[in-house]
């Protein structure tokens, strides 16, 4: 019999991370999924539950030539409180993103701040509410 050694706070982490994985290989369906249960507020624009959710990652992911995302996240200062009641958690963590367009040089054109909420359902962490707030923008048009 094989036991789960993934402790609370890896799996909180690796659901963070795939939001990123997900967003960058525009996998629309797949941030639909994750946020099923859940609600997401990115400045002043937000949105609850797989279809809301995955016509919002629609509008703003720019998928290049190959399928994949014209932008790249990066992670960083991850923290994770579980809480007492060992079934809610809440998370935050720095975002750094990337234009990665071919044949031109890795650009960093934003970076914000996540503020995560999760429940753990069926033995499973899932996101409950994101809100991304911004610290810097390259382009002050950018989402405009």
């Amino acid at each position: 019999m094989k036991t789960n050694m993934i402790s609370d706070e890896r799996s909180i982490s690796n659901l963070m991370v795939s939001y990123a994985y997900a967003n960058d290989d525009a996998n629309i369906k797949e941030l639909g999924e994750l946020f099923k249960d859940a609600s997401i507020k990115i400045g002043d624009i937000a949105a609850t539950g797989r279809g809301e959710i995955e016509a919002l990652a629609g509008n703003l992911i720019q998928p290049r030539a190959d399928g994949r995302s014209s932008t790249t996240h990066e992670l960083t200062n991850i923290v994770i409180e579980i809480n007492e009641d060992g079934i809610s958690a809440k998370g935050s963590a720095y975002y750094t993103l990337y234009k990665t367009i071919s044949g031109t040089p890795r650009e960093a054109i934003l970076s914000g701040r996540y503020s995560d909420y999760f429940e753990k359902q069926n033995g499973q962490w899932i996101f409950k509410q994101r809100n991304a707030s911004l610290l810097w923008m390259l382009d002050e048009t950018m989402f405009k």
